[in-house]
């Protein structure tokens, strides 16, 4: 049946009472992302590692604004046994689990000659396994509420970048994640991802770095002469297109958004 072009998609009450996990929902992009389904009246699970005070900072604001509706969760995602701990813990907190939307991310260059095994399993084991080993412990609470998952990729999933190959392996292991996932856990689970392109430039390294992650002024101008927009993005590109695939999209899975003012359009 055709739908009544003056019946609204979606009801504004379509997410209340509903809960998500946001890994890495502390700062930057996840706290975004944490912000935005929150005013879409979504319960928000906040997973840190090491930002306790951005995480309960970010939840005291949101309970200000509405009593009960945030809570923080903490772990180390690349140690075994994680993964499920923190699902558990998510659930627990409102009995229910609609949305993981796995966010937490290392990033920083790892130039061929330079690979050690320590810069392989934190970026293997927070862009690609922690993944997988959530989506797995999500996937009994996310079946009963018939919930989506969402992860955050990259556009270099598919156009290395240069002296960044574990961290470009590991997101393009995402896509195909993202796939494998949305076919085994179909019908139930609605199963994306969203890929940023240029949103923030990078503001500290990461102690197991060996270099320093910030981009140039050269390689700033770079990157914006090569994005048709001419401009960054803004986290809220993201947590917006996050919020779509859950709130508005339930005839799509398995699909990946590159939200990157068209960089891959004209990317050398």
């Amino acid at each position: 049946m055709a739908q009544d072009p003056e019946t609204p998609c979606v009801s504004p009450t379509a997410l209340l009472g509903k809960t998500a996990l946001v890994t890495g929902g502390a700062r930057r992009i996840g706290a975004s992302i944490v912000n935005e389904l929150h005013q879409a009246g979504m319960n928000v699970i906040i997973h840190y590692h090491r930002s306790n005070r951005d995480a309960e900072s970010l939840a005291e604001k949101l309970n200000e604004h509405r009593p009960g509706s945030a809570t923080t969760v903490a772990g180390d995602l690349i140690e075994d046994g994680q993964a499920q701990a923190i699902v558990e813990a998510a659930g627990a907190h409102w009995g229910r689990l609609d949305l993981l939307v796995n966010n937490a991310s290392s990033f920083y260059p790892t130039p061929i000659g330079e690979i050690d095994a320590n810069a392989w399993n934190d970026l293997i084991g927070t862009n690609l396994k922690a993944p997988c080993f959530l989506a797995q412990a999500a996937r009994e609470p996310l079946r009963n509420s018939g919930g989506a998952i969402v992860n955050i990729a990259d556009i270099h999933a598919d156009r290395p970048f240069h002296e960044h190959t574990v961290y470009c392996a590991a997101k393009a292991g995402l896509l195909m994640l993202t796939r494998s996932l949305a076919r085994e856990l179909a019908p139930e689970i609605r199963v994306n991802a969203v890929s940023p392109g240029a949103i923030l430039w990078p503001t500290e390294s990461p102690s197991n770095s060996p270099t320093d992650t910030s981009p140039s002024t050269e390689g700033k101008t770079a990157v914006l002469e090569n994005t048709p927009l001419a401009r960054l993005g803004e986290p809220r590109d993201i947590a917006r297109t996050v919020l779509f695939l859950m709130r508005d999209a339930p005839y799509i899975t398995g699909q990946n958004i590159s939200v990157d003012g068209g960089r891959t359009l004209g990317y050398r």
